[in-house]
């Protein structure tokens, strides 16, 4: 066996030891049950955080991307910023009497659920720039914050920020322990996730990569410069349109990629395409007593081309019901 070989087995037997039974706390995936998912990502990180490895990767090079909605946190029975978005349309309607027969407002304030369950993201888009148009980012920010301290999610009845999955916050923080840097790169919108995501996954605003809407300098009558938002869209952050932002905004590929639907699945082969060790993960949902199960057939979080893909590249396919010992925070207290 060669040295480097052996150096390299070496540092993996030492990281995976710990993933024996009894060991689950010390591994850093203590959620995690033990099977080919873990062990997967257990052994990506050994292989490319063991020094003199060939599969070693450079701290400055170790990023992480992470879609949010229904891999960081739930997404069912309709994105948490379309909820958002219909509490604030419902507040604004009076002011604006014509939404009763436009959609997609007219589907928000008749509560028409299946219509807004097939809600796509420009229509979001559209919602959000209706609604905020003209706000500053900072009320903006505090709007959202706002929400999310009263808001609750019509089955769990917890606030949406409770219903973050607990193994993925874990993987999170074992891949920083690592000295990976972990991003969201995701189809929400931008300025709607970073007043929260470092409170709540540890990934601070700047590292939030997400659908941007333009916003413009203007200096007040009082001097005071603010960021206002105009109901233009800038970047759609899905789709294709993932490795576009994450080489706009971050301007490394990833070594490490995890989404759960097809509009993560550029984002996946994006990384896939670069040199050296690679990991792209799928979250697949399926356990519907605990959270939900859909795949295919879902307007929300559609799982269908990206799943075919990567069962034909033998990506790691998370399923939630075998893989995970609990979904969320609270199931711990």
């Amino acid at each position: 066996m060669r040295r480097r070989t052996f150096l390299t087995a070496m540092g993996a037997v030492a990281f995976l030891a710990t993933a024996r039974p009894g060991a689950a706390q010390a591994d850093g995936l203590p959620s995690w049950n033990d099977g080919p998912a873990k062990r997967s990502i257990l052994d990506f990180i050994a292989r490319t955080t063991t020094p003199g490895g060939p599969d070693w990767v450079p701290v400055a090079e170790r990023i992480a991307c992470f879609d949010n909605d229904g891999t960081l946190w739930t997404e069912q029975p309709v994105y948490f910023q379309v909820a958002f978005a219909v509490d604030r349309i419902k507040a604004l309607a009076v002011q604006h009497p014509e939404w009763r027969t436009q959609e997609p407002f007219r589907s928000v304030l008749a509560d028409d659920r299946a219509a807004l369950a097939t809600l796509g993201l420009k229509a979001i888009v559209e919602v959000i720039e209706a609604t905020h148009a003209g706000m500053t980012t900072e009320d903006f920010a505090a709007t959202v914050v706002d929400w999310l301290a009263t808001a609750r999610h019509p089955r769990f009845d917890r606030p949406y920020t409770d219903l973050v999955y607990q193994p993925m916050i874990e993987l999170l923080a074992l891949l920083r322990a690592h000295q990976f840097k972990t991003f969201i790169v995701s189809g929400g919108g931008i300025e709607f996730m970073r007043p929260w995501t470092e409170r709540i996954y540890g990934i601070p605003p700047e590292q939030v990569v997400g659908t941007s809407s333009v916003t413009k300098f203007e200096l007040r009558p009082d001097g005071m410069p603010v960021l206002m938002k105009e109901p233009k869209v800038e970047f759609i952050d899905d789709g294709p349109g993932k490795p576009v932002g994450i080489n706009r905004f971050i301007g490394r590929r990833p070594v490490l990629a995890f989404g759960n639907s097809d509009g993560d699945q550029q984002m996946l082969e994006w990384t896939a395409a670069g040199s050296g060790a690679r990991f792209m993960g799928l979250v697949h949902h399926t356990d519907a007593v605990r959270e939900y199960a859909y795949d295919r057939p879902s307007p929300v979080g559609q799982l269908d081309k990206a799943w075919d893909e990567a069962l034909r590249r033998g990506w790691t396919i998370v399923d939630m019901k075998k893989d995970w010992k609990v979904i969320y925070p609270f199931e711990l207290r």
